[in-house]
């Protein structure tokens, strides 16, 4: 020790300069790496929440606390959660889907609002095994629309809702509405055609595969099936879906044919259950579509038909309105739009809603599925028991899911005798 220092002493003042010039640099150098290996604090650097839309944000309330962020979460869907605080999530069953309808603004329009894309952003959330859409992606079905308008439209549904399912990695069923590709017939065909093929192009396209394990395929975006599992490397547990078109109010004859072959096949019949997506609902439930042309002909046939194949769900959209129905055997969810014109039910004045519904399928319940159902503009959970009990439409009564037709009162059983005769109203 002593012999460094006098060394020290005894340097001249040019090589002290040097050792302590040296000294200073090396300090300087390990101060800095220290501070680049420490974390950084939240408000060292940008958030990347600054940078979504604005149309994802949710005020919330003045009273309460944002949920501590998820990082888990794309940032889109912790920029809407940080409006939401305490939103709820039900339990998980075994397959969860979430089912969304009726995207779609006025004829020709390229823009969504702010409940699609709040709700696209939300599925994070959920993380759902796979999203339902039954129908009107676009604002087709208007003969003066330019050609170009298609694709653009197209390219406006994939921007806000298929571009970011793709990029969470959720698989997306969905059936063609009638503003998408209707079916209706004309003196030539079909009257829409320039829909149909900008539809097929679009749903064609490789790069706009939807992750869906399908099985026949064939007629492909316009009716086809496929398969979701509870485990992806097994069949057991799955659920076997058909989408038939359904974007008028007539099934044609071959899609009708081919939709009995499906549903008796091995697939659908070893399948846990059986669910059956289409656009037009069979029974009507909101006003101004209470009329033949707004649902589906033949209605009781078809509903034979699902139920010899012993169908669970039938999934609908086009009423612009929400209800959870049963008639006969079969369960019938009317999907709720997010989109624009929202409609009330039938005999009924509560204000329309926009909504979302996520369904737990639960393989070993009695009632095998569980909905829970968001009004998309307050974020709140729908309670059933504030649905109609019952509607009366003009082919048929519908009654909410969790009532049985002998609950019903003399007065209600008699609106629908009145009505409609008895025959239609053995629900």
């Amino acid at each position: 020790m002593n012999i460094r220092f006098w060394r020290w002493r005894g340097a001249n003042w040019r090589t002290l300069s040097l050792r302590w010039g040296l000294l200073a640099l090396f300090g300087l150098g390990l101060a800095l790496g220290l501070y680049a290996c420490q974390p950084r604090s939240p408000q060292a650097t940008q958030s990347p929440r600054t940078q979504v839309p604005s149309a994802l944000r949710v005020s919330p309330p003045a009273s309460s606390t944002a949920p501590a962020d998820l990082p888990d979460l794309p940032v889109e869907t912790q920029a809407v959660l940080d409006g939401l605080p305490n939103f709820p999530n039900p339990p998980r069953g075994d397959l969860r889907l979430v089912v969304i309808s009726d995207l779609n603004e006025s004829y020709g329009s390229t823009d969504y609002s702010k409940e699609v894309d709040r709700a696209i952003a939300l599925v994070p959330f959920w993380q759902p095994d796979l999203v339902l859409c039954s129908g009107d992606m676009i604002a087709g079905q208007k003969a003066t629309l330019p050609d170009e308008a298609f694709p653009a439209m197209w390219q406006a549904f994939d921007q806000h809702v298929a571009a970011p399912l793709r990029r969470f990695g959720v698989p997306f069923g969905f059936t063609l509405g009638n503003h998408d590709a209707s079916n209706a017939q004309g003196a030539g065909g079909f009257r829409f055609q320039r829909e149909r093929d900008a539809a097929a192009k679009y749903w064609k396209n490789p790069a706009h595969h939807p992750g869906l394990k399908f099985g026949d395929r064939a007629d492909y975006p316009f009716s086809y099936t496929f398969t979701i599992s509870r485990d992806p490397g097994s069949e057991k547990g799955n659920v076997f879906f058909l989408v038939w078109d359904a974007s008028g109010s007539k099934i044609l004859p071959e899609t009708l044919q081919w939709a009995e072959t499906a549903l008796a096949s091995e697939a659908a019949q070893s399948a846990r259950l059986r669910i059956v997506l289409g656009h037009l609902p069979l029974y009507s439930i909101a006003q101004g579509r209470d009329k033949p042309g707004e649902v589906l002909d033949n209605a009781d046939q078809l509903r034979s038909l699902l139920e010899k194949y012993n169908v669970h769900t039938y999934i609908s959209g086009h009423h612009h309105a929400y209800y959870p129905a049963h008639r006969g055997n079969l369960q019938l969810l009317h999907a709720g739009l997010l989109g624009s014109g929202g409609r009330a039910y039938i005999d009924h004045n509560l204000p329309p809603r926009k909504t979302l519904t996520v369904v737990d399928i639960n393989f070993k319940s009695a009632e095998k599925t569980t909905y829970t159902t968001y009004d998309m503009e307050t974020f709140q959970v729908l309670k059933p028991e504030n649905l109609p009990r019952f509607l009366v439409g003009h082919n048929g009564l519908l009654l909410r899911r969790d009532v049985d037709l002998q609950e019903l009162t003399a007065a209600e059983k008699s609106l629908c005798i009145t009505r409609l005769g008895e025959q239609a109203c053995a629900a």
